[in-house]
Order: C-alpha cells, then sequence, then structure tokens
C-alpha cells in the first residue's frame, strides 16, 4: 500500500525531470501504450460509422493525471471537455505549462486527492487512468469513487505496467527495472527514493484476475484486460451500468 504523503513529495520532487525519465526510461514505448488506450477511450465515446461523438459536450476525467499527457491526447483527440486530477502540485504545475504553451483550452487541471474526489455523482462519461493506479493508497476506495463519478455506461481504462510472465523475459525484466532503472532514474532526477519505489511498486501490484476481481467488487461490469509489449503494460476496462 503506497502512502499517500509519501506519495505527494515523491512526484512533487520529480516533477521537473518526470516527462523526459518516463521517456528515456520506457524507450518511448509508454507513448505507444498511450496512444492505443486513448483510441480506445474515443472509441466508446463516438458512433462507430460517422465518428461522432454519441455524447455532446463527452467529459472525460484524467485521473493521476501527472504532467497532463494523457488530458492533452484526450484533448487532441477530439473530446470535448477534459479534467485531470493529480495529488502532487509539482506535476499539475508542470501539466498546466505544457497545457498553455499548446494553446487547448478544453482542459481543466486540479490538485485532488484521486480517492475523495470533489466532484459531484454522475459527472462523467469516461475516466482514464495512465501508470497512476498502482499509486493509490487504498485502490478499493479510489475505484469506488471513480464508479461514484461516472455516468451510467461510463467506461473506466486503466492503463498500467505489468509484469511480463514468460520467465526469460522476467529475469530481464527484473534486472533492469530493480537495477537499471534506479540508477539512471537517480543520475538524471537526483531522487534514488522515487526510483526505487516506482520499480517495486508494478511488482507489488495485483495480477491481472486479482486486480479484474478488484474492480468487479467495486461496480465496475463487462471487466476485461488486453496485454501490450510482451505483458509490459495492461489496458483493463469496465463500464458502469445500472
Amino acid at each position: 500500500m503506497a502512502d499517500k504523503n509519501f506519495v505527494r513529495s515523491m512526484f512533487n520532487n520529480i516533477a521537473p525531470t518526470y516527462d523526459k525519465l518516463n521517456h528515456i526510461l520506457s524507450l518511448n514505448i509508454d507513448k505507444i501504450w498511450r496512444k492505443k488506450a486513448v483510441k480506445r477511450i474515443c472509441k466508446s465515446l463516438k458512433d462507430t460509422k460517422t465518428q461522432s461523438l454519441k455524447v455532446q459536450n463527452a467529459h472525460v476525467l484524467d485521473v493521476a493525471c501527472g504532467t497532463a499527457d494523457s488530458s492533452i491526447a484526450l484533448a487532441k483527440s477530439g473530446i470535448p471537455f477534459v479534467t485531470g486530477v493529480d495529488i502532487s502540485e509539482g506535476m499539475i504545475k508542470v501539466g498546466e505549462e505544457k497545457i498553455k504553451s499548446l494553446n487547448l483550452n478544453n482542459i481543466n487541471l486540479k490538485v485532488e486527492d484521486c480517492e475523495n474526489l470533489s466532484f459531484e455523482d454522475n459527472s462523467f462519461d469516461a475516466a482514464f487512468i495512465a501508470f497512476g493506479i498502482r499509486n493509490f493508497e487504498d485502490k478499493k476506495k479510489g475505484l469506488n469513487e471513480l464508479r461514484r463519478v461516472l455516468k451510467d455506461n461510463g467506461h473506466l481504462l486503466i492503463l498500467e505496467l505489468s509484469v511480463p510472465q514468460n520467465k526469460i523475459l522476467l529475469s530481464l525484466y527484473k534486472l533492469y527495472f530493480l537495477h537499471i532503472l534506479p540508477f539512471i532514474g537517480k543520475k538524471i532526477s537526483g531522487d534514488s527514493k522515487a526510483y526505487t519505489y516506482l520499480p517495486n511498486s508494478v511488482m507489488n501490484f495485483p495480477k491481472p484476475k486479482e486486480f479484474m476481481a478488484i474492480m468487479e467488487e467495486c461496480g465496475f461490469k463487462n471487466v476485461k484486460q488486453k496485454a501490450l509489449t510482451f505483458g509490459l503494460c495492461r489496458i483493463y476496462e469496465g463500464f458502469v451500468i445500472s
């Protein structure tokens, strides 16, 4: 279980170098994963024939939005309104600067505790979490909050790093993730704790079937998952159906 105050402080510390490190350490594959996830969200909100939005003024919540990469991708994909929330003031500040530089006016970022959202029930048509659910102190509480703020037929999509199942790949993965990544992360960010915590948070995340069961326990329907890049990352999806 991640301590909320530690997570906030850690991301505040690494916010200035987060984007650079994220892309370097993932070899830019994170951009491909994010693009696939955003495409799936848009697909659920658009008519398959006309590609027009099924819900006029569709509103998507980007949870644990960090420096707003996902919020920006969603806005550029034709989503009319995007709200991004994150517990780290430092990450939000970097995100706001990026949005301003791109002259995007349909994104609103807020500092929020993602397990205690300030929004009213049934506020959003979809919710997206990219590489953030593992940092929740109480994952069930966070998922219940997301179910609360999603409208009926609302779509939840979670993009999260995963531990590969193949034994050979797993050995290489552990070498890189537990030894090389922390070394590079410390060199660039100056924060040794962050890039020790982050690999461990992935290793300790529930296995796919376990996490899907948690989603179902929190009331999500039609829950499914898809492995990306040999299981290095996974997409989890669920819907709010009354």
